[in-house]
């Protein structure tokens, strides 16, 4: 994989800024209902956005993977969280899962924190 992924990540942000702001009040609704998903309560954020991230592997969704793993990593994710749900991934979705997972692991590299 040649993509730099903090690149991707930043661009990302970037184009999701130029879509919010072009429809602020779609922005509110889409913040509010993100705010009440991935807010603790039986389940902690964390893992929430562990869970998100592991679907956003399964569905192939780069901007969702990179938004979720970064999320997750400022809620306190370790190097050993995100292993872990990798392997859940892998269970699940055999070699496309390893293909998948591996953009999760060179941002995490590239961030330093593999």
């Amino acid at each position: 994989m040649s993509e730099n992924q903090i690149e991707l990540n930043n661009n990302r942000k970037k184009q999701l800024g130029h879509f919010l702001e072009a429809m602020p009040d779609l922005a509110k609704l889409l913040g509010a209902q993100m705010n009440e998903a991935y807010k603790d309560g039986a389940i902690d954020g964390k893992t929430k956005r562990l869970m998100a991230m592991a679907i956003a592997l399964g569905a192939g969704c780069r901007n969702c993977v990179l938004g979720q793993a970064e999320a997750a990593l400022d809620l306190g994710a370790t190097r050993e969280d995100f292993l872990e749900t990798i392997a859940v991934v892998i269970s699940m979705r055999g070699t496309t899962g390893v293909a998948e997972s591996l953009r999760v692991i060179q941002f995490l590299d590239e961030l330093g924190k593999l």
